[in-house]
């Protein structure tokens, strides 16, 4: 039997996808950072997993329509459909590649091609066992399609439709499945402090929204159904947040659920209203990383804001340890992120002349291999300069 490990993307590729003309993002560490200026596509490129992972579960149109359809998401002056290539290395260490590309009519969206490939042993020759385009396809079923597996041709009900999301729900199409599961399971933080001091409805939910307002109702369900995990978070809280000694959830007479943090020299906790943005937001980040069902992805957008910079280095190793069972992808401007992170896990997206984006390993711009070999590190690297590539557009220094 086949060993069976961490499934995690190894290779991106995006066209047309609004400042990401025609980027790659190839042999992704399974921790990575993204640094760039303002305006660079940082949030873009985030943008296109919470789109691809919406597409999957709420349905292509719907993603279309919040994003402002075709108007704002082709690249501007390009022609053609947008399109993705994800290189997917799956738990028992086999090759897949997804590949969508969807144009737009009068009446909507499009898919205008869709396909899932699968490598059969490290120098196996890529097999399409789902091909589909407008609504209409081939898909082969079995848990290692070929040739020989069954075919069957198939309809969708609309050429908007993604094969992936309707047949990932069937029995007989298990590889079909993994994917859609893989990429519904991605998590994408747009954690604001504001949001986690809500007071939701009481009840336990086992995984943080993407604003963080549900973040009272995780900590009821790890406090309540995996006690020891919460100790571990609470531990980790507790060592970089000073003098804090309990975080707990209320439920108040009225059915709301009220979260309270208690410091150690006194005995009345205060409401999460009162409690600092950081604690807040390095609360929600742990119930993340810390997740007992870890999410195959988790991508959080410049995690500096309103931390101390003396947590980066923590927050940092935070990451690896979650990427240990998973993949962990954050944005940030932060240099004491970066004088925490190594050169191969720094990726730096630039605009050139052009508008469009283009991104690069950190160790791939010259002299940064010979600056960090004597000593340098990234993040004061980042702030001299040093990783602005010479084709990129130099952002002005105030």
């Amino acid at each position: 039997m086949a060993k069976v490990s961490t499934p995690r993307i190894a290779d991106l590729r995006v066209q047309n996808f609004r400042v990401l003309r025609d980027v790659q993002l190839p042999e992704l560490t399974p921790f990575t950072v993204v640094v760039g200026p303002n305006g660079s596509g940082k949030s873009t490129l985030f943008d296109v997993f919470a789109f691809l992972a919406d597409s999957l579960s709420v349905g292509l149109r719907k993603a279309w329509e919040q994003r402002g359809r075709f108007r704002e998401l082709r690249s501007r002056g390009a022609e053609g459909p947008i399109r993705f290539e994800i290189t997917y290395i799956n738990p028992e260490r086999r090759k897949l590649r997804y590949v969508l590309a969807i144009e737009e009519t009068g009446r909507g969206p499009v898919v205008a091609e869709e396909k899932l490939l699968f490598t059969r042993g490290s120098q196996g020759r890529p097999f399409t066992f789902l091909d589909f385009s407008h609504g209409e396809g081939v898909a082969f079923a079995g848990q290692t399609p070929d040739r020989g597996a069954e075919r069957q041709q198939q309809t969708l009900s609309g050429p908007d439709l993604l094969a992936v999301s309707a047949l990932g729900q069937l029995a007989n199409h298990p590889r079909v499945a993994e994917f859609r599961s893989f990429a519904i399971g991605w998590y994408l933080s747009h954690v604001s402090a504001a949001s986690t001091r809500g007071v939701p409805e009481a009840g336990p939910q086992e995984r943080l929204s993407r604003s963080g307002d549900n973040l009272p109702n995780v900590v009821q369900y790890l406090s309540e159904q995996h006690p020891d995990r919460w100790s571990e978070i609470m531990r980790r809280l507790a060592a970089r947040v000073p003098r804090l000694s309990e975080v707990t959830s209320r439920v108040l007479e009225d059915g709301r659920l009220l979260l309270r943090f208690r410091d150690s020299p006194f005995e009345e906790p205060v409401q999460a209203r009162f409690a600092s943005d950081g604690t807040l937001k390095l609360l929600a980040y742990l119930t993340v990383l810390h997740d007992p069902e870890l999410p195959p992805l988790i991508g959080i957008e410049e995690p500096e804001n309103q931390l101390h910079p003396y947590l980066m280095r923590g927050l940092v190793e935070e990451c690896r340890d979650a990427a240990a069972a998973g993949q962990v992808l954050l944005s940030t401007h932060s240099p004491q992120l970066l004088n925490a992170a190594e050169g191969p896990e720094v990726r730096v997206i630039n605009r050139g002349q052009d508008g469009y984006a283009r991104i690069t390993t950190a160790t791939g711009i010259p002299g940064v291999p010979e600056h960090l070999t004597v000593g340098a590190v990234l993040g004061d690297l980042w702030m001299e300069g040093y990783l602005t590539p010479g084709w990129a557009t130099e952002p002005e220094r105030w």
